[in-house]
């Protein structure tokens, strides 16, 4: 395998031969002297703090000294956003980039990359994690000997967060990503799963949600020459995020999974924006995975440098796009699927055999070390399963401020109302919503079928109903003119798979508040049933045909206080967001601004 060129100043997993990664002090301390030497080229940033009080830290690699965001776009160069350890058990990424960044620097060949592109990197992003270091934090993984965990201090898996942005990490990161407004975002991490051949897999979005154009070019032209580049350095990579369609039986083939905003490339679509996951494969050793990961990054460097103009025009073409959401009215895909499809596919893998388990009562599946060529079905790229048209913009009540807040961490411009106002509206009366026994990400999110950790389609109903609403004075007025639209719509729209209302900003509507008391809804219901002959039929065939309601007084009486005017102003069930047909005739004032971004 290759390795980085330059060696006039080993990393520490390369002094160690990679049999280790360095702690944060020791990753900080390597870095810092790294800066002290390059001050022209290299700058040291702080743009957060985790939760445990650590400094959350980038690197910044620049020629020219330039090292202020609007400069550097003004000047037409793209910016490539490296993250690593956000798993902080999966260092590859990390100890990668401390030799890049130094050959960067220090290596001639490696230099010229930096005349279009300016490299920012986190070199570990879940820092508490990370110095929650052990022997023991990853079975799967082989190598180095000690790693981090991978969740954050309030065991919160980071990854997992895009979206809500619960954690004080998720919060900094997106106001680095605002400061730095990135043409390439790229996460390093590490594999878990099945065995094979490969020591590098990896994926690029090109689904139906992503901007056509970004697709096409992402498509034909990055995702083949990673390849190319990674095998000529001596690697073997698979371009694609590989899951099996049943773990016990890796004949069945490899399974589409939809990028929800929650994972970080997911996320990027909807910045409209390239997101690379690398997955190096836990099984390889550190060495070969380290250098791997490297090459992964020196072959993308070198295609951005390329095609640095054709990235920053596809990138203004994807804003361009997203800003009109609300104007052109097209469908728009919530929640990516697999087609349903398959294409046979020549897969590099090991042999396996699968025999029953007296220990677990079910198939174990076991890898050898032998090699084979297999041809496995994989299901072909993902269709959009749930679709909403968009509305001109939402109208919030002031009253939901975290759901409000999360928008303004995101970089979400709206406007607020400057007095009461009345008006139709659409809004979504929902029904039929499951919430998970155990909690998830320190939530319990709305799920369907079971599915706490990937949820695709629909869950309950949520049906759209056009009302005369009345809205408070300082409502947020979210326009679907901006850029960040898609993040609007998949915030704001209840069906949408990381939606405020699927994570619980929203459980509050389905709580009912009033009820009467037995023997008064006894007196109602015998007045209800006596003046209104359908709804005495109703109860009658209820009876008749629902045992477990006929045996339930509570059941009884419910059946007509849900019924009453009583239950109905409680408007339980009903989406507080207003969709907008128009903005016109709103009481707004001043221009659309982002309020604030939390660090």
């Amino acid at each position: 395998m290759t390795a980085p060129a330059a060696r006039s100043r080993p990393t520490p997993s390369e002094v160690d031969a990679y049999r280790t990664t360095p702690d944060y002090a020791t990753t900080f301390a390597y870095l810092d002297r790294l800066v002290a030497d390059h001050p022209d080229r290299l700058r040291s940033e702080t743009f957060g703090h985790s939760g445990e009080g650590r400094a959350l830290r980038v690197v910044v690699a620049s020629k020219d000294g330039l090292f202020e965001p609007r400069v550097v776009h003004a000047e037409g160069r793209a910016v490539l956003l490296i993250q690593n350890g956000i798993h902080a058990g999966e260092t590859d990424g990390k100890d990668a980039c401390l030799a890049l960044l130094r050959d960067l620097v220090e290596d001639p060949a490696l230099a010229s990359l930096l005349d279009r592109v300016v490299v920012v990197v986190i070199p570990i992003y879940n820092v508490d994690g990370h110095e929650r270091r052990s022997r023991f934090t990853r079975m799967n993984q082989n190598g180095p000997e000690v790693a981090g965990w991978r969740a954050n201090g309030t065991n919160l898996n980071l990854n997992r967060d895009y979206m809500k942005a619960d954690a004080p990490e998720t919060r900094a990161f997106w106001s680095l990503f605002r400061r730095w407004r990135p043409d390439f975002f790229v996460d390093d991490h590490v594999t878990d799963g099945m065995d094979f051949q490969y020591d590098i897999t990896f994926l690029l979005d090109d689904t139906p949600d992503v901007f056509p154009d970004t697709a096409a070019w992402v498509r034909g032209r990055v995702t083949p020459e990673i390849v190319r580049h990674v095998e000529a350095a001596g690697h073997l990579a698979f371009p694609a995020q590989v899951f099996l369609r049943d773990d016990s039986d890796p004949a069945r083939g490899l399974a589409f999974n939809a990028n929800a905003p929650r994972f970080s490339t997911g996320r990027m679509i909807l910045e409209n924006r390239p997101g690379l996951l690398v997955e190096m494969h836990m099984l390889k050793d550190y060495r070969t995975r380290v250098t791997g990961n490297y090459e992964v990054l020196r072959g993308l460097l070198t295609i951005l440098h390329r095609d640095a103009a054709q990235l920053k025009a596809l990138n203004a073409r994807a804003d361009h796009a997203a800003a009109r959401l609300g104007l052109d009215r097209a469908p728009f895909p919530l929640v990516i699927g697999a087609t349903g499809d398959t294409l046979p596919v020549r897969f590099r893998g090991v042999e396996y055999t699968r025999t029953p388990s007296e220990v677990s009562g079910q198939t174990w599946v076991q890898y050898s070390d032998r090699p084979v060529e297999l041809t496995l079905p994989m299901e072909t790229a993902g269709r959009p399963v749930v679709t909403v048209t968009p509305p001109a913009g939402y109208v919030v009540p002031p009253s939901w401020r975290r759901v409000l807040e999360v928008l303004e961490v995101h970089g979400v411009s709206f406007r607020r109302t400057t007095a009461p106002w009345t008006g139709d509206v659409e809004r979504y009366h929902c029904a039929g919503m499951v919430w998970p026994a155990r909690p998830f990400e320190g939530r319990h999110p709305i799920v369907e079928g079971g599915n706490v950790e990937r949820p695709i389609g629909r869950f309950g109903t949520c049906t759209p109903v056009v009302e005369e609403v009345t809205f408070a004075a300082g409502s947020a007025v979210v326009a679907l003119d901006q850029p960040l639209a898609k993040v609007a719509v998949h915030w704001l729209e209840p069906m949408a798979p990381d939606s405020a209302l699927r994570w619980g900003f929203f459980d509050a509507v389905f709580e009912q508040k009033e009820s009467g008391e037995a023997y008064v809804v006894e007196r109602k219901a015998r007045e209800m049933l006596a003046s209104d002959p359908g709804l005495r039929d109703e109860f009658q065939r209820r009876l008749q045909t629902d045992a477990a309601f006929a045996r339930d007084p509570a059941a009884r009486l419910d059946f007509f206080f849900d019924r009453s005017p009583w239950y109905v102003v409680q408007t339980v069930g009903v989406y507080p967001v207003g969709r907008l047909a128009t903005l016109e005739r709103l009481p707004l004032s001043g221009p659309p601004v982002t309020e604030g971004v939390g660090t």
